[in-house]
């Protein structure tokens, strides 16, 4: 039997766009990453082109879940465009996104697939991005790969990975203390699921489609977050050496 690990993600950024609903002139988020969303960002890192539907089914088939560190703001922004070759005027379409929202998400799956992943977020082939081009990364992608892990495990002790401003408010304000997790039910559990339809079938232009998948919604108490290094950050480290003017 193969061995099962887990591959940890921080997804965080100034905007972020999961859609997974989305129709002709208004695009929609979801209020978390999708799986489809989130596995196209590793496809893209592991070079997957979007017709190859063999070697996305290998991504399809990882059991899936993301832990809400930072739920963010839901704002609506307007597009305008034009026709490339005739230059008319386009419909206005209304796009919405997640402002300064931070995830844990993961994967669970066989630990040679995830250790390739791990090792593509890495060095990536195509620059990942939160669920549309316009939505880069804030940082690093990669938390960790865990082996011989379960996806509840690792969601429920992964450290709490929210802004330090966001943490100094929650402990000011003393919200509650505990993370949202949504993740795919487990083979050997029976209570009672939601439904989203963003397992990825194709990411073909031509064809794309999803298919539904189970949605467990559960908490987790909140764990320790990392050291905030927001208060030790000095913007002059960036900047060379220059010498002192002696004549001063």
């Amino acid at each position: 039997m193969s061995r099962t690990s887990v591959l940890a993600l921080r997804l965080a950024g100034p905007l972020q766009s999961w859609g997974a609903s989305s129709r002709f002139t208004r695009r929609t988020t979801e209020s978390a990453p999708t799986k489809s969303g989130v596995l196209g960002l590793l496809a893209a890192a592991a070079g997957i082109e979007r017709d190859d539907d063999t070697r996305l089914a290998r991504l399809a088939a990882l059991r899936y879940g993301v832990r809400i560190d930072q739920p963010g703001t839901r704002i609506r922004d307007f597009h305008t465009a034009h026709h490339g070759d005739t230059g008319k005027s386009m419909p206005l379409s209304e796009r919405f996104y997640l402002a300064d929202a931070v995830f844990v998400a993961a994967v669970e799956g066989e630990h040679a697939l995830l250790t390739e992943l791990y090792a593509a977020l890495q060095a990536p082939v195509y620059p990942p991005f939160l669920g549309r081009r316009s939505c880069p990364p804030a940082g690093p992608v990669e938390l960790g790969l865990h082996d011989n892990a379960r996806l509840e495990d690792v969601l429920g002790r992964t450290p709490w990975q929210a802004s330090g401003w966001y943490r100094r408010h929650h402990h000011r304000h003393h919200l509650p203390d505990r993370l949202t997790v949504l993740r795919e039910k487990a083979a050997d559990e029976t209570e009672a699921t939601d439904v989203l339809r963003d397992q990825p079938l194709s990411f073909a232009a031509a064809h794309r489609r999803h298919a539904l998948r189970t949605v467990v919604t559960t908490h987790v108490p909140l764990p320790p977050g990392p050291p905030d290094a927001t208060a030790r950050h000095d913007p002059f480290e960036a900047l060379p050496d220059v010498p002192e003017d002696e004549s001063a």
